[in-house]
């Protein structure tokens, strides 16, 4: 046989064996990436919000720019004593800046043609109150009649509720979902005559606050309820474990 062809049959040979291999080893990679459980996990905690936030608006209209600013200062006052009778601290009270706002009618002429009359000015400012009292700004919020029976032109808004020790809960529910994935993953694991090897990924979901035994809709970007006082907040954690 001819020396180059012996030559090019063994390299082919030698390259042939290590491309078996290759092609082996990869084989073995491929089956032990796929020999893995993901598994998803809950955490989930109710608690009652400790904090509460709750703002009304005020106004006063008059064709005088000055005399309706001097009824709101009037009104601010009278606004302010009632609070501080009512238990609240002035710390406690955020008053905003005037906002001033022209009024006008509209109407059309004999000829069709579309005019403007000036009404006068109407001013208006907000109070709001943040607090840790919340049962005492609750029954503030739902007693506000006593502000417009002093003569104040005075609308209130649905106070809403926050949680001052959220990253606590966020914490245990964290633990609690990983625990709940881990054991997941191990009855899965047992079931299939398998161990647990070492954790490949975890992943967190983000934290979702409803009322509790609601329906509302979770949020890709998490869903944060301020609405209710009583709050139930959860989590999920995702957990990839190889299998021995």
């Amino acid at each position: 046989m001819n020396k180059n062809v012996i030559i090019a049959t063994t390299i082919a040979s030698i390259g042939f064996a290590l491309g078996l291999g290759l092609l082996g080893n990869a084989i073995i990679k491929r089956n032990k990436g796929e020999n893995t459980i993901s598994v998803t996990g809950l955490g989930s905690k109710k608690f009652t919000s400790d904090l509460i936030t709750w703002n009304g608006n005020f106004s006063r209209n008059s064709f005088e720019l000055k005399e309706a600013y001097t009824q709101l200062a009037n009104d601010k006052k009278v606004i302010e004593n009632y609070l501080v009778s009512k238990g609240i601290s002035n710390k406690d009270m955020i008053f905003s800046a005037v906002d001033i706002q022209k009024q006008y009618s509209y109407s059309n002429d004999s000829k069709g043609n579309s005019q403007q009359t000036f009404t006068g000015y109407q001013l208006s400012q907000k109070v709001s109150i943040d607090s840790k009292d919340v049962a005492k700004i609750e029954n503030l919020s739902r007693n506000i009649t006593e502000i417009i029976n002093l003569g104040i032109e005075f609308t209130s808004s649905p106070p809403s509720y926050f949680y001052t020790k959220l990253s606590d809960v966020k914490q245990a529910m964290i633990a609690d979902a990983t625990k709940d994935a881990k054991e997941r993953a191990e009855k899965i694991a047992s079931n299939a005559d398998s161990k647990l090897g070492n954790l490949k990924k975890a992943t967190m979901g983000v934290i979702q606050i409803t009322a509790p035994n609601s329906n509302e809709d979770y949020s890709y970007g998490g869903t944060f309820n301020t609405d209710s006082k009583e709050k139930e907040a959860s989590i999920t954690i995702k957990l990839e474990y190889q299998v021995k």
